[in-house]
Parts: C-alpha cells; sequence; structure tokens
C-alpha cells in the first residue's frame, strides 16, 4: 500500500471524529446565532483577519499588509489630512503569560508570541496586545491607549465573542475551504456556510500564473454573496536582511543555506529557494516553535561544516524573532527573508478601497479619526 492511500485510509477513520466536531462548532455557533451568548461590537473600527482552517493562509502578511495601508494618510480620500493610531490584538499562540499584555520596549518573544512580536518589531508606532479572549483584550487596550482608533483582529474569525466591522477571510489556493473537511480528518475548523460572513475572500499562495478562466472557476467554486468580493494573492518575498544588524544581501550571491523554518507550510519558500540553485540544509520545525539550546546548537554545527564563504543561516521573519534572542547565533549571518501579499488581476487598489472606505464610513458616523 502506498504512502498517500495510508493517508487517504487514515482520513477516513477520522471522519466520525469530524462529525462530532463538526457537530461542537455547529452548537458554538448557534448560541450566537439565537442570541443566547451575546457578542461584543467595539465602538472604533474593527478588522478581522482570519480562516477556516488550521495552518497558514498568510493571516500575518495580511495584518502587515494592512498596517502599511492604514499608516498612509486619507487626504486623498477625504476633507483633509487624516491620521489613524493603529493596534493589533492577538491570542499569542505559545506565550508564557496569560491574559491581557500590551507589548512595550522591555517586551520579550515569550511574553507576547512570535507573530505580535514580528508586528512590535516591524512597526514600533502600533500597538500590539495579547489576550485569550477578545472582547475583554479590546476594552483593556482602549482604557490604556483610548486613542487608538482602528483595531486588526489577527486570527479572530471563528472567535463570535467580538463583532468585527469588516471581516477579511482568507483560503490557500491549494486547499480552498469549500474542498476541505473537518478537523481531525482534514483541517476545517470553522464551518464552511461562515464564509457568508466575511466582506472580502482572499485566496492566498495562488499560481503567479493563473489565468481569467481558473480566476473564475475559483469563484463559482466559492458562490460568492453578491456583497461579497474575491480577491488572488501570490506570495512576494522581499531581499533579504541580517536579523542583527540589518545587512542586506543579495540571493544570488549565496550558494549554500542552513534553512530554520518553525512554519504551517514552508513548502512554497523551498520552492521558492529551490530558483536559486542553492544548497539546502534544512531544519524543519513544528509551526511556533520554542527552540533549545540542543537546536541552536546543531543549527550552528550544520552552519559551520565546511566551507561557509557564501554560506549563511536563513529563517523566516515569525522564526527571527525568537532566534534574534539566542546569544549564541550573535556573529553568525542569520538573515530573515520578508513575504508579503501581491495582488493579481491589477486588484490592489480595489481591496485597499474597500478597507479605506470601511474606516471612512465609521469615521463619518463616528467621527474617529483624528485631523
Amino acid at each position: 500500500m502506498s504512502f498517500s492511500n495510508i493517508i487517504k485510509q487514515k482520513n477516513i477513520l477520522l471522519v466520525p471524529f469530524s462529525w462530532l466536531y463538526k457537530a461542537g462548532v455547529f452548537f458554538y455557533h448557534s448560541l450566537y446565532n439565537l442570541n443566547i451568548l451575546k457578542s461584543y461590537k467595539p465602538d472604533v473600527p474593527t478588522i478581522c483577519v482570519g480562516n477556516l482552517s488550521v495552518g497558514g493562509t498568510g493571516k500575518s502578511p495580511m495584518v502587515e499588509y494592512l498596517l502599511r495601508l492604514l499608516a498612509n494618510p486619507f487626504s486623498e480620500y477625504s476633507n483633509g489630512p487624516q491620521k489613524l493610531h493603529a493596534a493589533v490584538i492577538s491570542r499569542g499562540y505559545k506565550r508564557k503569560t496569560k491574559g491581557f499584555l500590551l507589548a512595550n520596549e522591555h517586551t520579550v518573544t515569550s511574553d507576547i508570541g512570535d507573530e505580535p512580536m514580528q508586528f512590535h518589531k516591524k512597526f514600533p508606532g502600533v500597538a500590539v496586545a495579547v489576550g485569550e479572549e477578545r472582547a475583554p483584550a479590546i476594552e483593556q487596550l482602549l482604557k490604556q491607549k483610548p486613542g487608538i482608533n482602528v483595531i486588526i483582529l489577527d486570527d479572530a474569525y471563528q472567535h463570535r465573542a467580538v463583532t468585527a466591522g469588516f471581516n477579511i477571510l482568507l483560503t490557500d489556493y491549494n486547499n480552498i475551504f469549500t474542498g476541505d473537511g473537518y478537523l481531525p480528518a482534514g483541517t476545517l475548523r470553522d464551518l464552511k456556510s461562515n464564509y457568508k460572513r466575511a466582506d472580502v475572500i482572499v485566496v492566498t499562495k495562488c499560481d503567479e500564473h493563473l489565468g481569467n478562466v481558473g480566476r473564475q472557476q475559483v469563484i463559482d467554486n466559492i458562490r460568492p454573496l453578491s456583497h461579497q468580493q474575491v480577491f488572488f494573492t501570490v506570495i512576494d518575498y522581499g531581499s533579504i536582511y541580517n536579523i542583527f544588524n540589518n545587512e542586506c544581501r543579495d540571493l544570488e550571491d549565496v550558494k549554500e543555506i542552513v534553512l530554520v523554518t518553525g512554519i504551517a507550510n514552508p513548502g512554497p519558500l523551498v520552492d521558492y529557494l529551490k530558483r536559486f540553485n542553492l544548497q539546502i540544509r534544512h531544519f524543519n520545525f513544528p509551526d511556533h516553535y520554542n527552540f533549545s539550546e540542543k537546536d541552536i546548537g546543531d543549527i550552528l554545527g550544520t552552519y559551520q561544516s565546511g566551507d561557509i564563504g557564501n554560506k549563511i543561516i536563513l529563517t523566516t521573519e515569525k522564526d527571527a524573532v525568537r532566534l534574534i534572542e539566542w546569544e549564541h547565533l550573535k556573529g553568525a549571518p542569520v538573515f530573515a527573508l520578508p513575504v508579503q501579499h501581491k495582488f493579481l488581476f491589477g486588484e490592489g487598489n480595489t481591496f485597499d478601497d474597500c478597507v479605506r472606505n470601511y474606516v471612512l464610513q465609521i469615521n463619518q458616523e463616528g467621527s474617529v479619526l483624528e485631523k
């Protein structure tokens, strides 16, 4: 029996557990749909970024995309310059703290988690907070930072305790939610029907050569509602930079890399790196992995073996915020590779306008923006 057949057989055996899981999720949402449980709606514009599945669909790059977008003045879209004070609220997965915590200059990765720390480092003017319960976290944030006038909820689509004003649903082009199964047989953690709550749907990690026919096939598969727009993005890799001194380098000048990843799906990254004809030694750790001293020793040992003239240690920005805290690595050429979303079919401006229009509409209703 082939490996793929074994996996299929294993998934079939898990289907009854998926039915139980789906029933539990359905019951949870029914409590909110029937108004038995109440949902909190913040007074400030609130944008939710999330998905229906577990695993990487590009939520962190989307949060960063929004932060860059909202950092620009809205003067050309309104009557005079407008200023936004943005905040991000995450759960803080695998952090060593509990409850609400607002990042400051003394915060370390174990306090808030890797992705929030990534936002905190890359966007120092943005308030980054973590909290297991999103509604109390929002209230605490607004008490401590009353000037905040737009909040991005990271990975909160399935959390009904907060009603966001604008919902962005992400789905992986290679595993679109319509064809997925529920946990544990599949990767769905939320009901497929909840796609209807989205304002926009972004199909991520697309084939860069996706044409109009393929685009329409995906849209027909998703069956968006009349008010929903479907966008398509590819992964756009930036220039690598040294995580200790920000020195930039061209991958074409590198012959060998020790790749260190602790992300849900490193496949697209590995495929991208293979284009450079690099020799790759890959340390592939689980998502949100906390590196041990032995791990760091193994990584350094692999780097130091053989010719190190054109060799570097390469990692993701999410992993970099954990690696940078290891003294053992200082002095080694540890580089991070940034990623961002690039919209296909020239629809980036249309997506931007959807976000801007939502924020400006709330501004007109509640005058939340500061002139």
